[in-house]
């Protein structure tokens, strides 16, 4: 993965194209390439019995470069990054600020592959490739472009929640929880069925101590690690889905009702009194007499084979 900064400022996350995978839509290419070539020289061969023998040499040498450098030029400028071997593998190139590639730059990358692979039979692609940390082969550093790939793994279905811990987890603090910390509990939900008993139970426990240091309040006792971390990034979605609802809604195209709900041109309805509720707090900020904080409800109850969260 690699971020791109657009034109608008704006960081983007990519996948940079491995190495294999390029080499494999190339090797494609190449052979679609040699095939026209080879039907070429056969119409050429032909027509050589009628036309001059100089007019025929001359006529393979041009159409000889037009299919290797014309070739990647109008496939990717007309399919927008993409020739036959990079859309059979899923690759596009694109510009460094994440913009289609333009014909200019399509023909950079098509007369420096010329020199990399027909001339010196990929040498300097490969070398530069490896050095490179995005991957770029000469013609991308010279046209300032990116091959990216567009197909991503597969993504396992985010973690469910517990149904008799979401009382419980509908309490809990959750703004100290890294994106990092989070993305590896994840990463370790998915992968939790393929690891041995011993390697589950020492990595949840690890990974389910990192969490519970962050998030409050603290996990029932006895509550398994993957359960407890299940438990935490099902409330953590939730919570984001309705914050992402909440600013949809806020975002009212123009001439839309003024509030979700409300007709076109219609007044918001007026607002309702809230009840009284009682304060356990005296005005000068000091707790009443005789209350006591009470503990958080345990609605799931203890759990064999828990994890002791850090104190």
């Amino acid at each position: 993965m690699a971020d791109v900064v657009t034109g608008e400022a704006v960081v983007v996350e990519v996948r940079i194209a491995q190495l294999p995978s390029r080499g494999v839509a190339y090797l494609i290419d190449w052979i679609i390439q040699w095939i026209i070539l080879i039907v070429m020289y056969i119409l050429l061969g032909t027509a050589s019995f009628v036309t001059d023998t100089a007019m025929t040499a001359g006529l393979m040498i041009l159409l000889t470069v037009l299919v290797i450098v014309g070739y990647p030029v109008v496939f990717e400028t007309a399919g927008r990054g993409r020739s036959l071997g990079k859309l059979a593998m899923g690759l596009r190139v694109v510009s460094d600020d994440g913009g289609p590639e333009r014909f200019r730059q399509a023909l950079f990358r098509g007369l420096a592959g010329f020199l990399e692979f027909w001339m010196f039979f990929g040498a300097p692609a490969l070398i530069t490739s490896l050095v490179n940390q995005r991957g770029k082969r000469l013609g991308d550093v010279f046209a300032g472009t990116i091959v990216i790939g567009e197909r991503g793994p597969r993504q396992e279905p985010p973690p469910e929640m517990p149904p008799q811990l979401a009382p419980w987890a509908s309490s809990l603090e959750l703004s100290q929880l890294s994106v990092d910390l989070a993305d590896t509990a994840r990463q370790y939900l998915t992968r939790w069925h393929q690891l041995s008993p011993d390697a589950r139970h020492q990595m949840g426990v690890r990974i389910a101590s990192q969490v519970a240091a962050r998030v409050a309040p603290p996990p029932p006792p006895g509550l398994p690690p993957h359960t407890y971390l299940a438990a935490v990034l099902a409330e953590r979605r939730r919570r984001e889905e309705v914050r992402l609802a909440q600013v949809r809604a806020a975002a009212t195209p123009y001439g839309g009702p003024p509030y979700p709900g409300a007709p076109y041109g219609g007044a918001p309805p007026a607002p309702q009194p809230e009840p009284p509720v009682a304060s356990r707090w005296e005005p000068s900020g000091r707790e009443p007499s005789g209350w006591e904080p009470q503990p958080p409800s345990n609605p799931a109850g203890p759990t064999p084979g828990g994890f002791v969260p850090p104190s």
